[in-house]
């Protein structure tokens, strides 16, 4: 393949627009063909890719002649349809946004189908992409804290944000917000840790959000506030605190792992869009702290991210390293960092959480970790 990759993209709502903008900015990446069925969405698409073939249908994207990748960024609920009707039909190369699944049902299948592809499948994780979080995953695998035996995600955020057709009220299209929102941190507790995950337990609730909504006469089912613990085969353990009603919080993401030699903390800010400078001031720079056990006290650095990578989407940086990841793994045979398993194990223990959720109950994971007994 020349160093010029010619993508589709299946897809152009808001994180359809943020791919966009990340590929504009990556030398060599050319959109060629855009499929959206939303005439606003469409319109707006145009404007960031001009002279971009603008389509209906997957059906007919992949009847475009010449494509190199698709880019599927469409809601959660149609991806397993679309990329088994992908893989099924192309030889292409495939960027997916998670999850790649939103039922358990579907985990055959899809691995299956991945399994068989030529190309490059990659799931879209940003998180492994933010430049803290990358820092912090330096530290790890340096050794400084040691062998990690304990990880925590905290995540304090927005409420889910107006999506088209208001897609994202209801677990049924989305998977459960354990799903939706948190594969990204499940998927970097499997990546910190090196490990499977053999449990997990949930307690959470919908208590503020979108109580007073209804849409065509249904009430929103989406959870806005969990815990989730989360334990290892080695031992290891790991829990996840989500708040989406606490968007005024100086940082979005504070992700701390500690081992035997100490403690290394990341602080990541949110979108800049939600951090108003004329009422609360400059917005936060992401960091990084190091607090080793000898010699005592802590080791701070800042991670700054170039203005035009912050400015091109709401994920601190990442979807524009993770593009380039993709590029690089089409361009020069680079590894692929997501595979559909990862995305699968990721959507599973999101499942898993949702379920414990409900029930009450404790779940665990069988061996290989892509489906569940409870």
């Amino acid at each position: 393949m020349s160093t010029v990759v010619r993508y589709g993209i299946l897809g152009c709502g808001m994180m359809g627009q943020e791919h966009l903008r990340n590929l504009a900015l990556i030398e060599g990446a050319q959109v060629v063909a855009i499929a959206e069925p939303d005439a606003h969405m469409k319109q707006q698409a145009a404007l960031l890719a001009p002279g971009a073939l603008m389509l209906d249908t997957l059906d007919e994207l992949l009847q475009v002649q010449g494509l190199d990748a698709l880019v599927v960024v469409t809601p959660n609920y149609q991806h397993a349809e679309q990329l088994l009707a992908i893989l099924q039909r192309t030889d292409l190369a495939v960027l997916i946004e998670k999850p790649v699944i939103t039922q358990l049902e579907q985990v055959a299948a899809v691995k299956q189908a991945a399994d068989r592809h030529p190309a490059p499948l990659w799931v879209a994780m940003e998180y492994r992409y933010m430049p803290p979080i990358t820092a912090l995953r330096k530290h790890l695998e340096q050794g400084d804290v040691g062998e990690m035996q304990m990880l925590s995600v905290r995540e304090h955020r927005f409420p889910f944000l107006e999506k088209v057709n208001d897609w994202n009220r209801f677990n049924r299209n989305t998977g459960g917000t354990l799903v939706e929102k948190c594969c990204h941190f499940f998927d970097l507790m499997r990546l910190l840790a090196a490990d499977e995950v053999v449990r997990v337990y949930a307690s959470a609730g919908q208590d503020n959000n979108h109580l007073d909504e209804a849409y065509r006469g249904e009430r929103p089912d989406i959870l806005d506030n969990a815990y989730v613990v989360v334990d290892f085969a080695s031992g290891k353990r790991s829990m996840l605190e989500l708040n989406m009603f606490a968007e005024g919080s100086r940082y979005q993401e504070e992700i701390c792992a500690v081992g035997p030699k100490g403690k290394l903390e990341c602080f990541v800010p949110g979108p800049g869009r939600f951090w108003p400078e004329a009422t609360l001031g400059p917005a936060p720079v992401a960091r990084v702290v190091l607090s080793p056990r000898e010699p005592k006290g802590p080791i701070e650095a800042e991670i700054p991210v170039d203005p035009n990578i912050l400015a091109a989407g709401d994920h601190n940086g990442s979807t524009y390293y993770q593009h380039l990841g993709f590029y690089r793994a089409l361009t020069e045979g680079g590894k692929v960092d997501v595979t559909v398993d990862d995305g699968l194990k990721a959507v599973v223990i999101g499942l898993a959480a949702q379920h414990s959720a409900a029930t009450g109950k404790a779940v665990t994971l069988t061996k290989g970790g892509l489906s569940f007994e409870y």
